[in-house]
């Protein structure tokens, strides 16, 4: 093992803590790279194995060849961790998205990518940190309801349901009878004052015919 796969170990081991299985850590310390050198920019995200690479620059004249440098196409992207629940601010290549959704997501490809393969040390560590979730997940006790219990939940179900159709409907009964009592109202105003029109108009017929001799 390189000296910078000891060290990349030593910082996992950290981050991570000494929870994981002994399994986890024995394929980590098995699949580390060995390369001794690596791009600085790609120790903090997910570049896929693409790194900065260098060349000659041709002049079309003279043919003359100066040095230059190839920089791989770096986004800064929130891919959605289903195992975290949540976004995970990263910085990945092109590639390395198309890598993501080839595999189905950051969680999948994170544990189908092999350790050597990763590189970087924030892949590595975000690696280690799924399957550690994943292994406690695998451990949990689930709990599982006899076909009683299943049969009564059910039933519980059903009269919850029952009873809200009942207030559902006890609600628009009553709705309905408000509409009608003030409807009722209404109508009982209006002939009111029908009435009162009729019995006033004799009063008014008789003043009128007193008043036509007098205006003649």
């Amino acid at each position: 093992m390189s000296f910078r796969a000891q060290e990349i170990y030593k910082k996992i081991v950290r981050k991570v803590g000494d929870s994981v299985p002994a399994e986890v850590l024995e394929s980590v310390r098995k699949g580390l790279p060995n390369n001794k050198l690596v791009m600085g920019r790609a120790k903090r995200g997910i570049y896929a194995g693409r790194h900065i690479q260098f060349g000659n620059k041709i002049s079309e004249d003279g043919g003359n060849k100066s040095r230059r440098t190839w920089k791989p196409n770096v986004q800064t992207k929130r891919l959605f961790s289903y195992i975290h629940d949540r976004h995970i601010r990263v910085k990945v290549t092109t590639h390395a998205l198309r890598c993501i959704d080839k595999a189905g997501g950051i969680d999948e490809y994170l544990l189908k990518t092999p350790y050597n393969i990763m590189e970087t040390e924030m892949g590595l560590f975000w690696k280690t940190k799924v399957e550690k979730m994943y292994e406690q997940l695998g451990n949990m006790e689930v709990g599982f309801f006899s076909p009683e219990e299943e049969a009564k939940i059910e039933k519980g179900l059903e009269e919850l349901k029952i009873a809200k159709r009942e207030a559902r409907r006890e609600a628009r009964r009553a709705l309905a009878k408000q509409r009608q009592i003030e409807e009722g109202r209404v109508n009982s105003n209006e002939t009111i004052e029908a009435k009162q029109i009729e019995e006033g108009m004799p009063d008014n017929v008789t003043k009128a015919e007193q008043e036509a001799p007098h205006l003649s």
